[in-house]
C-alpha cells in the first residue's frame, strides 16, 4: 500500500496483518479523492476507523491541513495496534505536526467532539451495524459544506437522509461501494 500522489507521493504505509483487516485498496483511494476532486486543500479531515491512516495520510498529501490555517487530519481507531501502525505511518510521510490520532470508539469520540469537520470517511468493521450507528452522530460533528464518504458492501443497504445531509452519489468498485453524502442544499 502506497500515498497514491501529493507531497507524500510514494511512501509505502504498514498496514496490519491478519484476516479482521481490509485495507483500502488503491482503485477505491482513487476513486474517493476523484470524487472529492479539488475539494481536498485547507481541509479538516476525520478518518473514522483509520485502520492503518491511509486514506488521512492520502487527504494531507493532496493538501489537506494546507493553507488557510493549519488545518488537519484527525484519525479515530479503538484498536492500539492499529492506531501504532497509524503513528508509524504520519511519521513516515513527516505528517505529525498535521495529525491529530485519538484511541476510542467512534462513538465516543463523535460525543465528545467540539470540532466541525469538512470531510469525513467512515470505513467500519463490515456488518457489524457500526455504520448506522455513527453516521447519525457524524453529520452532528459536520459543517454545513461538509461531505461524508463512507465505504461498505454493495449489498448493504443505507439511510438515504439524515437530518440535514442526503445521499449524493455511489460509487460501485465490485464488491464495494462509496457512498457520498452532502448536506441537503449543496447537491446538484
Amino acid at each position: 500500500m502506497r500515498v497514491i500522489t501529493g507531497i507524500a507521493k510514494g511512501t509505502r504505509l504498514r498496514t496490519l496483518e491478519g484476516n479482521d483487516v481490509r485495507p483500502t485498496t488503491d482503485r477505491v483511494k482513487e476513486g474517493i479523492f476523484s470524487a472529492l476532486q479539488f475539494g481536498i486543500e485547507g481541509r479538516i479531515f476525520l478518518d473514522l476507523f483509520a485502520g492503518s491512516g491511509a486514506i488521512g495520510i492520502e487527504a494531507l498529501s493532496r493538501g489537506a491541513a494546507k493553507a488557510r490555517g493549519a488545518k488537519k487530519a484527525v484519525f479515530v481507531d479503538s484498536s492500539k495496534k492499529s492506531l501504532q501502525v497509524v503513528n508509524e505511518n504520519i511519521e513516515k510521510c513527516k505528517f505529525q505536526d498535521k495529525s491529530k490520532v485519538v484511541n476510542g470508539s467512534a462513538v465516543s469520540f463523535l460525543k465528545m467532539n467540539k470540532e466541525k469537520f469538512d470531510i469525513a470517511f467512515l470505513d467500519p468493521p463490515y456488518r457489524q451495524g457500526l455504520l448506522e450507528e455513527v453516521l447519525p452522530l457524524v453529520f452532528e460533528n459536520m459543517k454545513e459544506t461538509g461531505v461524508v464518504l463512507c465505504e461498505h458492501p454493495v449489498d448493504e443497504k443505507i439511510i438515504e437522509k439524515y437530518s440535514n445531509f442526503s445521499l449524493d452519489r455511489e460509487y460501485r468498485y465490485g464488491k464495494i461501494k462509496v457512498s457520498s453524502f452532502c448536506y441537503k442544499e449543496n447537491i446538484e
